[in-house]
């Protein structure tokens, strides 16, 4: 199957509500995949946490670890389905939220250290 791209949500999201992700990334940097991807198009991705204000984001050193693993996570869905890493897309203009730190989340495919 070849997939589009990523679309990122926040646990938060009305939408999710326990379903509507392919893969839930904790605050400690646990991966859990639901048992099929669901999207023909794109392959979604749950961080733990609330990204909507900058009083309810993971603190710094949890949001690290969450963003590490969802980096490693895309890299190896990449690989794995022959996509690009670089396609990576908000839920909706509320969600991951105002303050998911986009910056944060580096993909470096190129075999190097992320």
């Amino acid at each position: 199957m070849t997939y589009k791209g990523f679309i990122l949500h926040h646990s938060r999201c009305p939408s999710i509500n326990g379903k509507g992700f392919d893969f839930w990334v904790g605050q400690d940097g646990s991966i859990y995949a639901a048992p099929l991807l669901t999207d023909p198009n794109y392959i979604h991705l749950c961080l733990e946490g609330d990204y909507s204000t900058a009083e309810s984001a993971p603190e710094p050193q949890r949001r690290k670890d969450q963003l590490f693993a969802t980096g490693k996570l895309i890299l190896e869905l990449t690989s794995r389905y022959r996509m690009t890493p670089l396609l990576i897309e908000p839920h909706s203009n509320s969600c991951p939220g105002a303050f998911f730190p986009w910056n944060e989340l580096v993909i470096y495919p190129s075999g190097g250290y992320h």
